[in-house]
Parts: C-alpha cells; structure tokens; sequence
C-alpha cells in the first residue's frame, strides 16, 4: 500500500494539501502576502519539469471536513478562467457566492464552419481573446489584479491545446500578482456550481453531469471525494444532439442542441421505433453510439440530405425532419432515465442520507431533460437540483467556485515564478477521472481505454491524506 501512495503521491502537483488554517488567518496571510510577496514555506505548483517533477508536500493534518457552502464570513474574491473546450470563459467570484462578473466567448463560428470542435483552431481562437476576456470579467467586477485573493483556473478533463491557453493566463497573473493558484477539475465544478446556487445542497449528494463530452454519474461524499457510478463508454448525450442536429440540416451557430430541442418540438415522439441503448446492461455506463448509428440509417431511409439548411425544406420534409428530432431526443432521455433510476438505488445503499440529485453540464439546459429527470427523481423521494442555464454550460463562475470551496480547505499551490517562460512545460490533464469507480458499475470496456489517464481527483487527495498517516 505505501507504494501505491507513494507513486499516486508523487504524480499530484496540482494539489498542495496544508493544514487548513482559520479563516482570520487565511485573511491575514493573504494580506500579508500581497504586502511582502511572501506566502508562507515554498510548495508545489502545477508546473513540470520533464526531468523533474514537481511534488506536493503534505502536512498531518487530520482530513478537513468541508464547510458549508455559504454563510461564510471570509473576504475572498477569486478569478476563474476556463477554456477546456470551446468556449473562453472568465468570472469573478466571491466567498459568500456573490457573482461580480461573468464573461464567455463563444466560438460558433468555428462550430459551423468545421461541423464541430477543432481543437487546433479551437487554441487560436482561445489565444486571441483570452486577454480581452480575462480583462472584461476583472472590469466588470470592478476591481483589478491586486484585489484577487486567489486565481483558479481548469487543468482538465478537456483539450490539451485548449487547456494549455487558460493555464497559462492564469500562471501569468498568479505570478505577476503573486497570488495563489487552484488548478480545478472540470467536472467536479459542474457538480459543485450547485451549492453556489442551492444553499442547502449539503454532502452527499448524488449528480449526474451531461455534456458534449461526458456522461458522469457520481456520489458526491464531500469536497474531492466521489465515487463514480457511471461514465460514457463512447459518446456522450451532447455529441450524440450535435451530430444529430448537422444530420438534421439544423443551425448550429448556437450549438446543435438547442436548435434539435427546439424542432422536436414539432415532431411525434413516436414516429420512430429508436431502440434505448444498452437495456440489457445492469449497470450505469451510457452509451450513444448505437443510437447515433440508428438516427443516421433513419435519416437516410428518408433521403434527407444535410446539405440542404431545414429554413429550406418544403414542409413535408421538415415534418419528417421534426419527428426523427423528437424520437431521438425521447429514446436519448430514456437511455438517462434507465442509469439514473438504477444509480439513485446504488447511491442511498452507500449513502442513505442522500436528499439531491445535481443535473449539471451543457445538455442539463435542456428543459426536456429537466423536465423528465425531475418526474423521475420526485418519484424516488429526491429534490433535483439544477443550476441555471448560464452555469450549466462552461463558464467561469464555476471554476471560481470550486476554487473557493477548495482553498477554504487549504488545497492551492503558491504562486508561479513572476517570470515563467512561455515554452514552460505545465501541467494539464486531458484525461483526468474525477473518482473512483463502484465495483458493480465497473465496465470492461472502458477499463481498456487507461492509456494517458490521470490518477483520479479522489485517489490523489486520499493518497495524500494516507501518506501523512504513514
């Protein structure tokens, strides 16, 4: 065991894991640190290198527990920079869940011209305007730099170029102002952004995150403490909407999502006998292969050609075009229904003090899915939670949060090196699980796709949390 702590250990530069002080002397520290630019005994930053890798030291501390959401009395304001995917998103946040700014540019026109994300082109468009964006959300909030208590910016899940442009920024400002550094998980900020907006949403607490690249159902047992209970096992829900909407000849300047929700509107939902995937797994895991396959065969049965925008159709073929939309978005559903009902099952024999379920992520704006996840969770005694549409998609508000909720709990790295080099090698975690998967819910298939994969969020602070019991 003290081997595999020790190698979990030693890959964690994103976390430094101190013994969590009060929080006048957080205040204090802080102060202090901006006056002197000293911040306490040097620790490790997220920052490689190749021939030296940094490590996280650890105090003995006993495990912190977490603190309440909100209510708190501290004086923190945090910047938080995201752009783990397409969009370049900055906010300001302070610790008692006050909202100071909110900025995020959208890329598309990228979305259009390539039918998708293009992670190449994605970086450029990223680079030319995350200085603009950063400083808007800092004017916004009408404060500047040197009034940041901290920075927290995305390490991963995502695109290694596009995580790389936030990281950077967030480096650069960390050590020009020499503040603090938090580098978060995108997911678990999905989950958390609820306790920012729902001040009763206590541990645990069960989510389900849905997005254009993830499918995540978790129990959340505390701050950096998850058990997965179900992952996608090829493609996610928001994939599977934004392939369908191109197929469809749909707008997709404002995502394909939105403009399929919009014309299953005015289909049947029955007009085609899509089969919901995987009913015969006992598990958790999505998957939303099979279901794309049966759309596209449907789509061309009825030789409707992709080419041709649906502002275009003749109304018979529009009418077609509408009742594929609303087939697939039922059986998609569905396909949530089934693992949902099955997780809150799992999750109340863990954890039976379960109240919430979280629904967060890009696709949790859709008001179908609310709507049918919401019947579903009152059914089983549970309260839905969701976030509003503008926190569910990728922004900047919830990595800020999370960035809150983990300094308050001594979880930051001291500042970066006021003169970095550009070429510096960072860390950035494309591949990064959020927990530890439960034993029923284990899939061998996904347990073949490890290659590149970070240790998870949890293994690494238990494996911290073990070390210093050593």
């Amino acid at each position: 065991m003290a081997s595999v702590v020790s190698n979990l250990s030693s890959t964690i530069s994103r976390l430094t894991l101190l013994r969590k002080p009060s929080l006048q002397f957080t205040i204090r520290n802080l102060q202090n640190f901006n006056r002197h630019r000293q911040f306490g005994t040097p620790t490790s930053h997220f920052l490689h290198n190749s021939n030296n890798h940094a490590t996280a030291h650890f105090s003995s501390s006993p495990k912190p527990q977490s603190t309440s959401a909100l209510g708190q009395d501290e004086e923190l304001i945090v910047l938080g920079i995201e752009t783990s995917c397409d969009d370049t998103a900055a906010a300001v946040v302070r610790s008692n869940g006050e909202i100071l700014s909110q900025v995020v540019s959208s890329q598309a026109d990228l979305l259009v011209k390539y039918g998708g994300v293009s992670p190449k082109m994605a970086e450029g468009a990223h680079s030319l305007v995350i200085d603009q964006v950063v400083q808007e959300a800092l004017d916004k909030a009408k404060i500047t730099e040197e009034d940041l208590s901290a920075v927290a910016v995305t390490i991963g899940p995502g695109l290694g170029l596009c995580l790389r442009v936030g990281v950077r920024k967030a480096r650069k400002i960390a050590g020009t102002y020499a503040l603090p550094i938090i580098g978060v998980h995108h997911m678990e900020a999905h989950a958390l952004v609820a306790r920012l907006v729902e001040r009763e949403l206590q541990f645990p607490f069960m989510a389900l995150l849905i997005s254009g690249g993830h499918n995540l159902l978790i129990l959340a047992r505390d701050i950096g403490n998850y058990i997965q209970l179900g992952t996608s096992i090829d493609d996610a829900i928001g994939e599977a909407y934004d392939k369908t909407a191109k197929w469809l000849g749909l707008d997709l300047s404002k995502s394909g999502g939105p403009a399929l929700e919009q014309l299953a509107l005015e289909g049947n939902q029955d007009s085609f006998k899509f089969k919901v995937p995987m009913k015969q797994h006992k598990d958790c895991n999505f998957s939303y292969a099979g279901l794309k396959t049966q759309v596209r065969l449907a789509i061309e049965s009825k030789n409707i050609e992709a080419t041709i925008p649906i502002a275009s159709t003749s109304s018979e073929d529009r009418k077609v075009r509408a009742d594929i939309a609303a087939s697939f978005q039922r059986v998609a559903v569905l396909h949530l229904e089934d693992k949902c009902l099955r997780a809150i099952g799992w999750g109340l024999k863990i954890e039976p003090s379960i109240k919430h379920l979280v629904v967060s992520g890009g696709v949790a704006s859709n008001k179908y899915v609310r709507s049918r996840l919401c019947n579903l969770v009152e059914k089983n005694g549970l309260q839905l939670v969701c976030p509003p549409p503008s926190l569910c998609t990728d922004n900047g508000v919830m990595i800020a949060w999370t960035g809150i909720e983990h300094f308050r709990m001594g979880r930051y790295d001291t500042p970066p090196p006021a003169c970095e080099p550009d070429d510096a090698l960072v860390d950035i975690r494309p591949r990064w699980p959020l927990g530890e998967e439960y034993a029923e819910g284990r899939s061998e298939a996904r347990s073949l796709k490890t290659a590149r994969i970070h240790p998870s969020l949890t293994s690494q602070i238990q494996a911290s949390l073990e070390k210093q019991a050593l």
